[in-house]
């Protein structure tokens, strides 16, 4: 497996890795490696990974690689990593090989709908799958939404795709108190979270925007941005520089796990407004830990939240500032939508996640449709 991600700051994809890596290598049946395309930190790997994954290969050079990728099968990934059954691409990105399965994880097509939104280095991904494919890879989806658009967007033959969600670790394992994990400044009575990384299709600046209409009614409650900054934050920035209630709006930045949990444990809600989304996993961290959700319908937020959060339309500002509005104000709401989203996290596990990636291996390496 592909655990490059697990050399960056942790977000989505990172959590993927090192969770499916987890309950894949407590399993009997499967020997799990993982292995980095890239140079920098490649000797940190080994640190990261869960017990009993072993790590194969030496450093390479990512854009190197990827470039050659795009119009050839080499090198292969025998002469990067050695021999394998399977070889999982955890980023959009499967090692071309001679004599291992391979498989490609696509999470989302944002570059095809928004492609304005991505960095250059992610433009390459479609290119890259479906060559990938043409070759004999299969494609792993957290979604049906996305399992479906990459049959029609992409051309990937329906019998290749397969769909096995992610799953959500249960909160508040580190044991670290909420109040000394989140350190909100003293006049915060209440807060609604937003977590992710920084980028333009998380809606943030229409986030900040539904807030600003709501924040003078609620005096003590704040908005807390938690996450990394990615790229195209200039108009977050805007939308935090115009807002009457930018006292209000605290931004922290990447948190650790523990922060993560405490803040989830701790929020009024959860605000999710993304403009597109091939799965959601923090909405789900946020039902698992009792917090009411409140998204949008954008992608597969729907099928995946099902009717255990709040949604509205995607770039409807006055439609998540009433939504916001309604868990803040209604005690009786809030309570029901927590209930609902604890039983709803609940049908999504990492062993699950682990059970539906290990027959994903078993067919492909068995040429198996």
């Amino acid at each position: 497996m592909d655990a490059t991600p697990l050399l960056l700051t942790r977000t989505g994809v990172g959590e993927f890795c090192l969770r499916s890596m987890q309950a894949l290598a407590e399993r009997p049946d499967i020997d799990v490696s993982a292995f980095a395309l890239t140079w920098r930190g490649w000797r940190d790997l080994a640190g990261l990974v869960p017990r009993g994954v072993k790590v194969a290969g030496r450093p390479v050079p990512a854009r190197a690689l990827r470039a050659a990728w795009s119009h050839s099968s080499l090198p292969p990934s025998e002469a990067l990593i050695g021999r394998f059954d399977v070889v999982h691409g955890t980023n959009y990105v499967a090692p071309p090989s001679r004599s291992a399965a391979t498989v490609a994880t696509v999470y989302d097509l944002t570059v095809l709908h928004l492609p304005e939104m991505c960095e250059p280095a992610s433009l390459a991904f479609p290119h890259l799958v479906r060559r990938a494919v043409r070759a004999g890879a299969w494609v792993h989806t957290p979604s049906q939404f996305v399992a479906e658009e990459v049959v029609s967007l992409l051309g990937v033959p329906p019998e290749r795709v397969r769909t096995v969600a992610l799953g959500v670790t249960a909160p508040g394992t580190g044991g670290t108190a909420v109040s000394s994990a989140t350190s909100l400044p003293g006049w915060v009575g209440s807060y609604v979270l937003a977590l992710g990384t920084v980028e333009p299709r998380k809606g943030l600046p229409g986030l900040v925007r539904a807030f600003s209409r709501i924040a003078p009614d609620h005096p003590a409650t704040a908005l807390v941005l938690a996450g990394p900054d990615g790229w195209g934050t200039a108009e977050l920035a805007a939308a935090l520089a115009g807002s009457p209630a930018r006292d209000q709006v605290l931004r922290l930045g990447w948190v650790s796990d523990d922060q993560r949990d405490a803040l989830l444990a701790g929020a009024a809600a959860l605000a999710y407004p993304s403009l597109y989304e091939g799965f959601g996993l923090p909405p789900l961290q946020a039902m698992a830990a009792g917090t009411p959700v409140v998204a949008t319908r954008a992608g597969a937020l729907e099928e995946v939240l099902g009717d255990a959060a709040l949604l509205v339309e995607v770039g409807d500002e006055d439609a998540l500032a009433q939504a916001l509005e309604a868990v803040l104000s209604d005690v009786a709401l809030g309570r029901g939508l927590a209930e609902r989203g604890r039983q709803h996290a609940a049908r999504y596990s990492w062993e699950a996640c682990g059970d539906g990636l290990a027959q994903l291996y078993r067919d492909a390496a068995a040429g198996t449709p």
